[in-house]
């Protein structure tokens, strides 16, 4: 069962009350002085705490307990391992707060994006805490919920670059409590902005009003070294059609009134309109004078008087005369100059209403893999695809601690092939319903296969070495034998049948690598343990096959120097 931390505080409080009680009751003025002032203190800065901010009843996992008095480790599931060539992926099994602390020792600070879809705690999908399923009827499902969260994105938020930011999709039920959550450990001088996501554009009817969207929270690790990059916009509802396809008109005046006459002077010219317009009210137009043609600049600003210029030089605007920029009757008395806006432009919209983005298209591109439904509400490609496009460049790592269906793995190949990046996935989900196994594991491996994506993926489980009540070395080789794996994380790289490089973790080890003539002739790259030194022939052996070394670092070991 979980702790109520906040409970025990208070209830700790009432017994330290009730002993000043007594004591004051029972002992001259000064007996246990020092006592009671200290409990008085306590209780003075407890009430005199923060005021303002997240308040909750703040829970304990027996997930805490365990990591107490164990370490998690990894296995590699070999016989999942898929092995397509391009940049190395990995999907790993197990609790994510234990996955979270096994990529604190390999991926700390060099996280770019984070993507994550958590519980929205809506009662009917309940989600599992502390091994209990948290429902409508639970008390503190608020707090559990928050608790459960907060323990993640403080993890999180090490593993983020300086450059590196993080995306929540969340439900109105715990947006609020999120965006309190997120702005006390990430910093509210961090927060990009919120995204709303349509997701069901014919409303689901909830009783009152009519739920279209769900929400995605936007922060940056450092909002100073964040660089964001722009989407492509197609707006289909234009009112006019030409030979290059439909548009609408805008001004190409500059109505910003820092770019005035005075200062941007380049910018101010007249053009001149054929008074002889189409049914559009469109006419042609020159930068040449033409005898009865209308003579038009710039508007002045009716709000202070500024005189405004054009948006375009005079070079730029002769190159797309009458094919971009184009006259506008809008009276027999009024003109204007105007831009064929095709709605192309690169944008980052805080409304994301795009259809690819609907629940009901994530379902489809699910069933379509899998021939079946066999998930709820996943979320469609296109969305964590254009998040990643926002939010990374082409060698980025992404990290999806609530991987579920996997749609960010799908998200990152698809947009690897589309541009050439070489970004890579790592995807942690538990494998309740054998969901990690059967369906994210599955679905990766299927649109590797069905699009040819130049992609591999390690599988990795996590369990647990008991460090406590033991000296080091009756753990030491068991946790020795899952460096492997980190070392693999860490540096995206495969070890099993592969020749080109190896790990050796100890004396002997070396001395077997040094020994064997094929081994030292195809490796190129030894990964080597910190406390494993070479003797000045063996560095001489090395040295002669050109083999690189890398040494692996000591924090792998800490659990191991913490019973020396």
């Amino acid at each position: 069962m979980s702790t109520n931390i906040s409970k025990q505080k208070r209830d700790d409080l009432v017994v330290k009350i009730e002993t000043i009680r007594k004591a004051i009751e029972a002992s001259s003025a000064d007996e246990n002085k020092g006592n009671l002032l200290t409990y008085l203190g306590e209780l003075e800065r407890e009430i005199q705490g923060k005021k303002y901010g997240l308040v909750f009843e703040e829970h304990r996992e027996e997930l805490d307990d365990i990591l107490e008095t164990n370490t998690p480790i990894m296995d590699e599931q070999k016989e999942l391992f898929i092995d397509n060539g391009g940049q190395m992926n990995f999907l790993i099994e197990g609790d994510n707060l234990a996955c979270l602390k096994l990529l604190e020792k390999t991926h700390k600070g060099k996280i770019d994006l984070i993507y994550i879809d958590p519980p929205y705690n809506n009662g009917g999908e309940a989600f599992v805490y502390d091994t209990n399923m948290v429902d409508e009827l639970d008390n503190y499902k608020h707090s559990k919920w928050i608790s459960f969260m907060k323990q993640r994105l403080l993890l999180a938020k090490n593993l983020l670059s300086e450059k590196g930011c993080i995306m929540m999709s969340i439900s109105d039920i715990e947006f609020a409590n999120l965006r309190l959550l997120s702005n006390s450990i990430f910093g509210e001088h961090n927060f990009i902005g919120e995204f709303v996501v349509v997701v069901a554009p014919n409303a689901r009817d909830y009783g009152h009003i009519g739920k279209m969207h769900e929400y995605a929270l936007f922060y940056a690790k450092n909002i100073e070294k964040l660089a964001t990059n722009k989407l492509f916009v197609v707006d289909k509802k234009f009112k006019y059609k030409d030979a290059l396809g439909g548009f609408n008109i805008h001004p190409l005046y500059n109505s910003n009134e820092a770019f005035h006459k005075e200062n941007r002077p380049n910018l101010y010219y007249p053009f001149y309109l054929n008074p002889k317009a189409d049914k559009n009210g469109f006419c042609e137009l020159s930068l040449d004078l033409k005898d009865n043609w209308i003579e038009v600049y710039p508007p002045l600003s009716l709000k202070n008087s500024v005189q405004f210029v054009w948006r375009w030089g005079q070079t730029k605007a002769k190159k797309y005369l009458n094919i971009e920029i184009i006259g506008y009757k809008m009276s027999d008395t009024e003109y204007r100059v105007v831009q064929k806006m095709r709605h192309t432009e690169k944008i980052i919209r805080s409304v994301l209403d795009d259809k690819e983005y609907i629940t009901r298209k994530g379902t489809a591109e699910l069933e379509e893999i899998f021939s079946s439904k066999i998930f709820n509400f996943p979320k469609a490609i296109k969305l964590i695809k254009d998040f990643c496009e926002v939010a990374t460049t082409k060698k980025s790592t992404i990290l999806d601690f609530f991987a579920g269906s996997g749609t960010t793995g799908h998200a990152v190949m698809k947009l690897n092939a589309e541009d050439g990046g070489n970004r890579k996935f790592i995807l942690c989900t538990n494998n309740e319903n054998n969901i990690c196994r059967d369906i994210t594991y599955e679905r990766i491996k299927k649109v590797i296969e069905k699009e040819e994506y130049n992609a591999s993926l390690k599988y990795y489980k996590v369990d647990f070495v008991e460090i406590s009540e033991q000296m080091y070395y009756e753990y030491a080789d068991e946790l020795l034998r899952h460096i492997r794996e980190l070392v693999e994380l860490e540096n995206g790289v495969n070890f099993v049948g592969n020749d080109k490089i190896a790990i050796v973790l100890d004396d002997d080890e070396l001395d077997f690598f040094i020994n064997n003539d094929t081994q030292l002739k195809k490796c190129k790259t030894l990964y080597l343990g910190h406390n494993v030194l070479p003797s000045s022939a063996q560095d001489e052996v090395l040295k002669a096959n050109k083999i690189k070394i890398n040494i692996i670092p000591d924090y792998y070991y800490q659990e191991l120097e913490m019973g020396k």
